[in-house]
């Protein structure tokens, strides 16, 4: 009897998707430690690969015509803002974010609307039917004016049986949760494996690319807060979408990282209740503590998020260290930012904090990124050193650089009219940024320096 041949093995990097013949304990591609994962090599067929589009003959760019993507809305006005305006037909959207975030019910609400109007498919791959009507209920989407049952549902995990639905059904959006259930059956390996969850997205962005439905695919994250499984799934979807914010909070943000149809870093901002997930239209409400009286160590920062400016209330505490080593805490801010920082405020406006513990902390649970916080959080260190309240009405932004001086942050005066929108009086910013014309209701300080920036504040207490 003749032997049967044995299945040849592989090594697959989880975060890259890197193959290797043998386990290393480094990957080679991305240099990632104790990431290969044995799998089986599989034997290639001759339909996996088909174009993703029809093909078409060379041509010159200035003989092709320029036209507006068409798009939907999802019902949803702070989904729609972060997608760009709404779904593009055949576009494929991922969305990541922590477990119990609010991923699912943000999918069945939208579906929901979608399904007045045009066809949708919601396949489940983690929950049956019972439990996703159950949710549905318990959101008020089923009964009454709503049209949530007309949505059509599918518990399955099965690629080639959720390719045949889409097929059959024609639904104009599919939402796939999760990717990481999904498996074919071309492939041996098990359904959240690497080979998997490429092959599957790469099938499902090949189905939406035919036929022109919208795809939105459901992704796990990491302990790291990146996408479970390989990085290439970012690169062959057309949006990523992630979800912030704290489950203990009622309050979620969810942020674009990638868009071939839109702006990136565009903001979303909704309110956990129990109807589910609903915008917020004032979000820079959610992140000003209601203080009864000014405090020390509160500054208050006009952030820009995408399109859409945001007020930020950055809170420091400075407090004397009592161990060799002082400890320099951020949250929701740049850790290392924090430490240039700190010597910049010694070097050129000589504030010394070598013997203190300093705390930062975002209120409500958002994470500022650009650099337009440092002058913020310059004056709420110095506030809290001094323990003497920054001037009442009082908002700044501004990038602080190595030799002390305020660099101008973009779009400056959308900054200065949402300021003046919710009522403060006063704004400290980088001379660069001063209005032409005046502000009704904002007195604007101009600064070049960072300690020219502190001595005015200590004029105007």
């Amino acid at each position: 009897m003749a032997k049967a041949a044995k299945a040849k093995t592989l090594y697959t990097c989880s975060e890259c998707g890197g193959q290797a013949p043998k386990w290393t304990g480094q990957c080679a591609a991305c240099g990632a430690w104790n990431t290969l994962l044995e799998t089986v090599e599989q034997a290639a067929s001759a339909h996996r690969f088909q174009a993703l589009a029809k093909s078409s003959p060379v041509r010159k760019l200035a003989e092709i015509e320029a036209s507006d993507v068409p798009r939907f809305t999802t019902g949803v006005g702070e989904f729609d803002r972060v997608l760009g305006g709404g779904l593009v037909p055949g576009g494929v959207v991922l969305i990541g974010g922590d477990p119990g975030i609010g991923k699912s019910t943000l999918l069945l609400q939208s579906l929901a609307e979608i399904a007045r109007d045009r066809p949708a498919l919601y396949v489940s791959g983690e929950e049956s039917g019972a439990q996703i009507a159950l949710r549905a209920q318990r959101l008020g989407l089923i009964g009454g004016a709503s049209a949530a049952g007309d949505l059509a549902l599918l518990a399955e995990i099965q690629l080639e049986k959720i390719q045949a639905t889409i097929d059959e059904q024609r639904p104009e959006v599919a939402v796939i949760d999760s990717i990481q259930t999904i498996y074919s059956e071309a492939l041996t390996s098990a359904p959240g494996s690497v080979a998997q969850v490429r092959e599957c997205a790469a099938q499902l962005t090949r189905i939406a690319k035919q036929t022109g439905t919208s795809i939105i695919m459901v992704g796990h994250v990491t302990k790291e807060g990146s996408l479970a499984g390989p990085r290439v799934l970012e690169h062959i979807v057309d949006t990523v979408l992630y979800f912030e914010g704290d489950t203990h909070s009622s309050f979620r943000l969810v942020r674009a990282f990638k868009n071939r149809f839109g702006a990136v870093n565009e903001l979303g901002v909704f309110a956990m209740t129990e109807k589910g997930l609903r915008g917020v239209a004032n979000p820079s409400a959610l992140f000003l503590s209601q203080h009864e009286q000014s405090v020390a160590g509160s500054c208050v920062l006009v952030t820009q998020e995408g399109s859409r400016p945001l007020l930020v209330e950055v809170q420091a505490l400075v407090d004397t260290a009592h161990v060799p080593n002082p400890r320099r805490l951020a949250v929701g801010l740049e850790q290392n930012r924090l430490a240039l920082l700190l010597a910049v405020l010694h070097r050129h406006a000589g504030i010394a904090c070598f013997d203190q513990d300093v705390f930062l902390n975002a209120v409500g649970g958002v994470k500022i990124t650009e650099p337009a916080a440092d002058l913020a959080v310059l004056l709420a260190i110095h506030s809290s050193m001094r323990n003497k309240p920054l001037p009442k009405g009082l908002i700044t932004f501004g990038e602080v650089g190595l030799a002390g001086e305020i660099r101008p942050s973009p779009r400056g005066q959308d900054r200065l009219k949402e300021a003046a929108k919710l009522g403060f009086s006063m704004a400290l910013i980088p001379k660069a940024n001063a209005p032409k014309q005046a502000i009704e209701g904002l007195k604007v300080i101009a600064v070049d320096r960072i300690e020219e920036a502190i001595d005015r504040v200590r004029d105007l207490e």
